[in-house]
């Protein structure tokens, strides 16, 4: 109907062909916008058709006497379909845009355009909820000067950045129509041309600001019950830049210190408290860290303008682990309380270990006055024989010298005896010294001599060569020593025929010496060999209970071991080993 008004308007008016032609153009355009790519086909081929029957000549024919009328109804077909394809594709682009500008509009993220010049260009409605503005009063604006953007750089930098990698995402501070300020993540993309110029940018921005305050009221409520922590456990922390000098600490460090919370940190203000005699020891912990230390422990002590003396743990490596960052976090622990009851555990330890060894001599009594009363004996003896000497006429001054020399040695023999049993009630100190384990086997004997004669018992000693030495206390080994034989010979005296007591001494496979007392006794229950070297845990219905338990700490502070095992052939056999003394310890001592 349309190409047919269009074809009787123009035989009315007389038009010509080119005219006519320009106007089935313009109608078969039109009418491709309504309907589909069929229809502009066949609307395309019926105006080529009309053209050619009452506009080319002949008229009234479809007959084309003139080559150059069938180039322009070719021409007129070409054009009409290329053009309503284009039309038709532009209206498809159009539509899709419109869509996706609606999608933009309808999303809650802000979205805005502006062009390389950062002037907004586009501002969808999201953009106008948060910020207060509407589109029309947004558009054509400096965005900048518009929010009053803070940036977490400067402007010049970032722009740097942005350039040159073609996005950037960071926070930013921008401030509303209101005047109230936001926090917002802002993530940036460049468009540039086809020569690579920039040529626009998309901003999408998220409000965070309820979730920062979220985060700070967390943070500070965190940092708090931090505080609170390390107050409990009197620890601090630290922070430490080497290359800047620095200092960065915790309220709870400054309070450890003592120093007001308002003073400015430093290593020299540490090494003002640091007690004078752990001065080398702390400058050689701070060299260390300024060169390549990774990681740093050290145990100092501070000295207070009163006197007062506080014990300090400190714990520090490199902020991320790599040995060449020379920024150090840390921990700085008041172990004040702990050293003190050491100090009191050492103490109690200590006495007990007297008590026992007193326990110990109580059960030696009838040995040690049997050791000590036959050097006596033999001292009345032999003066007795040198009185008789002396009243000869004339003296025997050869036999009154041999009684002299042998009352000597006998009272000697005494003088050892005592010493010995002076050494084993002490209570002092631990004095470690090289010493061979040998001798410490040879001694525990002596004292013990006669109560094993008393309990008809043989003691054999299997003691290897050249042992190296060790680094120890005489007096406790001795006790250890005296304990484990007592408990074989106690082991030994509920059983019948043979009393045998075999002490061995010798080198393991890793080189620590191993001393091992075996007996002939009624052996151990297995359910009580997790459970013997247990403070109070006795089987014997007099003992204490803390004879095992104190040999073992004792070995265990040398750095040894202790055990024990039954013997296939009845018996049991306790065992302790301790490693050899280092030649710088030797050396030393």
């Amino acid at each position: 109907m349309a190409l047919g008004a269009v074809t009787a308007a123009c035989v009315l008016l007389d038009q010509e062909e080119s005219t006519a032609g320009f106007l089935f153009l313009v109608a078969v355009v039109l009418l491709s916008l309504l309907d589909s790519f069929i229809s502009s086909v066949i609307f395309s081929v019926v105006g080529a058709a009309l053209l050619s029957y009452f506009f080319t000549a002949p008229i009234n024919s479809f007959h084309i006497s003139k080559p150059q009328d069938s180039f322009a109804l070719v021409a007129f077909l070409v054009t009409s379909l290329a053009i309503t394809t284009l039309v038709r594709r532009i209206g498809r682009v159009e539509k899709t845009q419109r869509a996706q500008a609606q999608l933009l509009e309808l999303t809650h993220d802000i979205i805005i355009v502006r062009d390389k010049n950062d002037v907004i260009t586009y501002w969808n409605q999201a953009a106008e909820s948060l910020y207060g503005w509407k589109k029309e009063e947004a558009m054509g604006k400096f965005i900048d000067e518009l929010l009053r953007s803070v940036f977490p750089m400067p402007r010049d930098e970032l722009q740097r950045i942005f350039l040159r990698d073609g996005q950037w995402e960071g926070e930013l501070i921008h401030t509303r129509r209101d005047g109230t300020e936001i926090i917002v993540t802002s993530r940036w993309a460049l468009q540039r041309d086809g020569a690579g110029n920039p040529l626009a940018t998309l901003e999408t921005n998220n409000d965070i600001t309820q979730r920062k305050h979220a985060e700070e009221l967390l943070r500070k409520s965190q940092a708090q019950y931090f505080a609170e922590a390390q107050k409990l456990s009197r620890t601090g922390s630290f922070g430490w830049n080497v290359s800047t000098s620095e200092l960065f600490w915790s309220e709870q460090t400054s309070s450890i210190f003592e120093y007001d919370p308002a003073a400015v940190p430093s290593v020299e203000l540490v090494r003002q408290r640091v007690h004078p005699d752990d001065i080398p020891l702390f400058e050689e912990k701070v060299a260390n860290a300024r060169s390549l230390a990774a990681e740093f422990d050290i145990e100092h002590r501070l000295l207070f303008p009163d006197g007062r003396v506080k014990h300090l743990h400190v714990v520090g490596r490199t902020a991320d682990g790599q040995p060449d960052n020379r920024a150090f976090i840390g921990a700085v622990m008041d172990v004040t309380g702990m050293k003190q009851t050491e100090e009191q555990l050492r103490h109690a330890q200590s006495e007990l270990e007297r008590v026992s060894r007193v326990t110990a001599l109580g059960e030696l009594s009838a040995s040690i006055a049997h050791e000590v009363g036959q050097p006596l004996s033999a001292i009345v003896t032999n003066g007795e024989a040198c009185l008789r000497w002396l009243h000869r006429q004339p003296p025997d001054m050869e036999e009154i010298e041999s009684c002299v020399s042998q009352m000597t040695d006998q009272g000697n023999r005494a003088a050892e005896i005592v010493q010995r049993v002076r050494k084993l009630m002490k209570g002092g100190p631990p004095e470690r010294a090289p010493i061979a384990i040998n001798d410490v086997v040879e001694e525990a004997i002596a004292l013990i001599r006669r109560d094993i004669e008393r309990q008809g018992g043989s003691l054999t000693r299997r003691l290897a060569r050249g042992l190296p030495l060790i680094v120890g206390d005489l007096v406790q080994l001795q006790q250890v020593l005296v304990n484990l034989i007592m408990n074989g010979l106690q082991s030994m005296a509920s059983v019948s025929g043979r009393r045998e007591l075999i002490v061995q001494s010798r080198l393991d496979p890793e080189g620590n010496i191993v001393v091992a007392i075996k007996d002939s006794g009624a052996g151990i229950q297995e359910a009580n060999l997790p459970q013997l070297f247990e403070p109070f845990f006795t089987t014997r219905s007099s003992g204490m209970g803390m004879g095992l338990a104190i040999s073992s700490s004792i070995v265990e502070a040398h750095r040894g071991r202790i055990w024990a095992s039954n013997n296939p052939e009845g018996g049991a056999t306790f065992s302790f080993s301790l490693p050899p003394a280092l030649k710088e310890e030797v050396v030393r001592k």
